[in-house]
């Protein structure tokens, strides 16, 4: 994978995916990109969606290659603002030593209306 020139496309297996026409993470030499991901199942407060959903970022990065200290940059989407510290506390607990770039805005719904939160992460591997 050292190649820049080389696309690595890494799936989850969710069936959506090929109805949407994406994957989980692409690699692109150095850089990985993670899609937005959730808690699937849609259950849990704020703060162990976002838990979830980390754990679905740092599968996707480790099958990459990579792992959550190679994070440069996340995107936390919440449907409600007013749980902007569950999400971010649960954030800091896996990036507190990385501190990426980072934004969290809040949007009026996600695909399913059980899931509160969704975090896209985009990684560079030293090297």
């Amino acid at each position: 994978m050292a190649d820049d020139s080389t696309r690595t496309n890494i799936p989850s297996g969710a069936p959506w995916e090929s109805v949407v026409g994406y994957s989980r993470a692409v690699r692109m030499g150095r850089f990985i990109a993670v899609s937005g991901s959730t808690a699937v199942s849609g259950s849990g407060d704020a703060y162990s969606q976002a838990k979830q959903c980390i754990e679905v970022i740092r599968r996707a990065l480790d099958e990459a290659g990579a792992s959550l200290t190679d994070v440069v940059r996340t995107r936390m989407y919440v449907t409600d603002i007013e749980q902007w510290a569950e999400v971010a506390r649960a954030h800091r607990e896996a990036f507190g030593d990385v501190m990426p770039a980072t934004s969290m805005v809040e949007v009026a719904r996600l695909i399913d209306p059980k899931m509160l939160v969704e975090i896209e992460a985009d990684a560079i591997v030293a090297g």
